[in-house]
């Protein structure tokens, strides 16, 4: 297939193409709230620290001589716990609608990168494998940027707030009571790699899941017509079996970890106690603790365990985002087959149609062999051609929506690869052959391409009114306004295709490019739909891709493909004539037409 250019970079682009959508760029982004959220909570240690010490002077003070003087400092810890309680509050403001704020910009990102890609990137990779990355997958990375960055930058802060008050308080019994905290290091250690490789495997399994539930929802007809409900449920219990069975993996290394971290943490404590009450009974004056030693390095020793149990967690929220991470950027990683060009939009576009030794390969299969046409601005030209003719893959080259080649393909003497993307695809409307609605009303269906379309009901009308769909939509419950259901399954093949014609008539563009229209209507609908697509050939150039000799004989030009090359050309008389394959098809349908009116 042809290659398309790498596009340019461009600065702060909805795109991959800046690096802005790495881990690394995205936690930079939020560096500001990041900073804050660190602030607040350094403060928040920073006033449990001085708790700590105040809860040392008050026990001291109410166990010694003047036990009314412990009003103070307790006094002093009440207003500290208020200080601590709105700072750990903010903490958790700042950092995590950071994690929010990485989710959103990620989201608009994956958006905007898939509306790029093209259709080799959606044959590899499903609708329901891309939901599962682009929900999943992505809510992983919020909670890796968010809970886990809180969480990890909470785990510094505490163990150097409490190892300062139990380092100054007896050195030799912090020791003692941290010396189970290398253990715990190599553990969530081998940990994080099973974690890793579970929740991946867990996530992959979801895709698959979602992937074909997505296609049973999407071709709940199919399935029904054929009566294979049992044998798609059977399927479906297979792949939710893997994914029960991933989950299950999944939490097994988590629910395993927990108590391995928490009985080694318990053991730490253990020491504690066990050393820390033997000073405690030995007293101050003999080299141990005071009660108020005692009770500031306990509560030192519990804010720096549970962020150290929590730090299992933690690894975990870590990794899953790695895997979820790692899975969303097989997604930004693939790059768009078609491109913007280096010239900016042309202020307007007048509609003439220039295609000069067009070639076009799907892999080692030529579809398209050194076509040449010529239609000026306001005409219409017909395509026709047997199946596999390449008829569908020329329109699809001209709205680029393939690859175009450079040099191939003109408008007003512009080579569309030379200009962005947007503004050919604005100029040249494509209604596709196989019809596909969007899940909403009829109205924002064909209203699709306008800003505003509930405010413009009047065009809505009048495009349905020449796709020949307005009485039947009328005549629909809600009218206008009934939800045609998932991919229009609500509606026949003639009426999707109606409304997906009175779509790009709405539009309006420059260029309209019909792909076989009328292949699921009856005659008397084709020839009111073919007085319409005459009076758009009035206002706009029209290239009709059509299979029926009726509705090329009204173009101004026919084009006839053969295996991908252009093999006759003339208007509708001089090909009849020609006796060649249009001459054919022509007798072919006629002699059709008169079958069917015995």
């Amino acid at each position: 297939m042809t290659t398309a250019p790498s596009p340019p970079a461009t600065a702060r682009s909805l795109s991959s193409d800046d690096g802005s959508t790495t881990l690394g760029a995205q936690f930079r982004s939020q560096m500001p709230a990041y900073v804050r959220g660190s602030i607040v909570l350094a403060l928040f240690q920073l006033s449990m620290n001085r708790i700590d010490w105040m809860g040392k002077r008050a026990v001291d003070l109410l166990f010694g001589d003047t036990p009314e003087a412990a009003a103070r400092p307790a006094l002093m810890m009440l207003l500290l716990a208020v200080v601590a309680f709105v700072t750990r509050i903010s903490s958790r403001w700042f950092i995590f609608n950071a994690g929010r704020d990485v989710e959103y910009d990620l989201r608009a990102r994956l958006l905007a990168h898939l509306h790029k890609l093209g259709a080799a990137f959606y044959r590899k990779m499903s609708a329901g494998e891309i939901m599962s990355r682009a929900s999943g997958d992505l809510l992983q990375v919020r909670l890796l940027l968010g809970f886990g960055v809180l969480n990890l930058v909470n785990v510094i802060f505490a163990f150097v707030s409490a190892l300062q008050v139990m380092s100054r308080i007896s050195l030799k019994l912090t020791l003692a009571s941290l010396i189970t905290f290398p253990i715990l290091l190599v553990i969530t250690r081998s940990f994080s790699k099973m974690m890793f490789s579970k929740t991946r495997s867990n996530q992959e399994t979801l895709g698959r899941l979602s992937d074909m539930l997505q296609g049973n929802l999407a071709g709940v007809r199919v399935v029904r017509s054929f009566a294979l409900e049992g044998r798609e449920l059977a399927r479906f219990r297979v792949a939710n079996s893997a994914y029960v069975e991933a989950s299950l993996g999944l939490a097994r290394v988590r629910g395993l970890m927990q108590p391995i971290v928490a009985t080694t943490s318990a053991a730490g404590v253990l020491i504690f106690f066990w050393y820390g009450g033997s000073m405690l009974l030995a007293g101050p004056e003999n080299g141990g603790l005071s009660a108020g030693d005692f009770f500031a390095f306990w509560s030192a020793l519990l804010r720096m365990t549970w962020p150290i149990i929590a730090l299992g967690f933690s690894i975990s929220i870590v990794q899953r985002g790695r895997a979820g991470y790692i899975r969303l950027k097989e997604i930004f990683d693939a790059v768009p087959e078609v491109v913007d060009g280096p010239e900016p939009a042309p202020a307007s576009i007048a509609g003439a149609l220039s295609v000069r030794k067009l070639s076009f390969n799907y892999g080692n299969k030529r579809a398209l062999d050194a076509v040449d046409l010529e239609l000026p601005a306001g005409r219409s030209l017909a395509i026709m051609g047997r199946t596999g003719s390449g008829k569908t893959t020329l329109a699809l080259l001209l709205a680029r929506l393939l690859p175009t080649p450079r040099g191939s393909v003109f408008v007003d003497d512009k080579d569309v690869c030379s200009l962005p993307v947007a503004a050919v695809r604005a100029a040249i409307g494509y209604a596709q052959q196989d019809a596909f609605l969007f899940s909403t009303t009829v109205s924002r269906n064909i209203g699709f391409a306008l800003e505003n379309p509930d405010d413009e009901m009047d065009r809505i009308r009048a495009a349905a009114s020449e796709a020949q769909v307005l009485e039947e939509a009328m005549a629909l419950p809600e009218q206008f306004d009934t939800v045609v259901g998932e991919r229009g399954v609500q509606l026949s093949g003639g009426q999707k295709q109606r409304i997906a014609l009175a779509r790009a008539l709405v539009w309006e563009p420059k260029i309209l490019v019909l792909d076989d229209p009328l292949s699921a209507v009856d005659a008397k609908t084709e020839r009111a739909i073919l007085d319409a697509i005459d009076r758009q050939s009035d206002l706009r150039t029209v290239v009709l891709v059509t299979h029926r000799v009726a509705a090329a004989a009204r173009c101004d030009e026919v084009v006839v493909l053969d295996e991908g090359k252009v093999v006759e050309r003339g208007t509708h008389a001089q090909l009849v004539k020609a006796g060649g394959i249009y001459a054919d098809f022509a007798e072919e349908q006629a002699m059709q037409s008169e079958l069917a009116e015995l």
